[in-house]
């Protein structure tokens, strides 16, 4: 079983583009398997409680940068990691555009992207930007037919993807996310402590097994906490751990990626 470490480098923040910029270089040589930016427009102050993002009653304006027109320079100055967002916004664009998109930096990277996806779930990215935010519901609904149209048309494009590109799905929902993870997903991203784990992973084992799907080729993955507990979770078979670096005005802190690769290296 080899085990992989990603790390999600956050534009929100970062005190100019070269900065972010360094980011993915150096995240690259430290040894990160896979280098993830995120889809947002606005920065979003958050914590995550349980899982489920909680949003502080404040969320000042800071510097930001779009995430697909990035990625695509990212596949021209790293040369090993896989990249990819974690995730892409199924709402804000056009999903058989999404799947060109891929298509071109999967080409770019030399066949290193990861095609993170999810429905989208801050409300300002959406307001300001003139999406319809619309419901969980709505916003599943329109998840669960962009995936179809994406795995479609990259079935369909000319030149055709150097490889087919792992589609990640992120979330824990088990009414809608574990579903769309276990019928399209290549690697499954969750944040869940161990016991939620074993139980929505049991879930996602019999969804695709009734889906026509051998479960074993979706990679687990999941958010890094400690050593001892990443070791129970190797344990549980999940092989992708991610960190999120949040920069501040002297740029990112690379300590706990270091920690992980170290862990990982031991």
């Amino acid at each position: 079983m080899t085990v992989r470490i990603g790390v999600q480098l956050w534009a929100g923040g970062t005190p100019d583009y070269r900065t972010w910029r360094q980011a993915v270089v150096h995240a690259e040589e430290l040894g990160a398997d896979a280098i993830f930016g995120y889809d947002h427009f606005h920065k979003p102050f958050v914590d995550l409680v349980d899982g489920v993002p909680q949003l502080h009653d404040e969320q000042p304006e800071v510097n930001n940068f779009e995430a697909w027109t990035a990625l695509a320079s990212w596949g021209e100055i790293t040369s090993r990691a896989e990249i990819g967002l974690l995730v892409s916004g199924m709402p804000y664009r056009n999903p058989d555009l999404v799947a060109d998109m891929a298509r071109t930096v999967d080409h770019i990277s030399g066949g290193r992207l990861i095609l993170g996806l999810g429905a989208g779930w801050y409300p300002q990215d959406f307001i300001a930007y003139g999406y319809e935010y619309g419901t969980v519901r709505s916003r599943m609904d329109q998840f669960d037919e962009g995936l179809q149209r994406i795995e479609y048309r990259l079935e369909h494009l000319t030149p055709k993807p150097l490889r087919q590109i792992p589609i990640l799905i992120g979330g824990g929902g088990e009414r809608r996310t574990i579903p769309a993870a276990a019928r399209h997903a290549h690697i499954w991203h969750s944040f869940e402590p161990i016991e939620a784990f074993r139980r929505k992973n049991e879930l996602l084992k019999r969804l695709a097994t009734e889906a026509g799907r051998d479960e074993a080729v979706i990679e687990r993955a999941i958010a890094w906490t400690d050593a001892k507990t990443a070791d129970t979770f190797v344990d549980e078979g999940v092989t992708l751990f991610t960190t999120e670096i949040h920069p501040d005005v002297n740029g990112y802190d690379f300590a706990e990626l270091k920690t992980m690769l170290a862990w990982r290296d031991q």
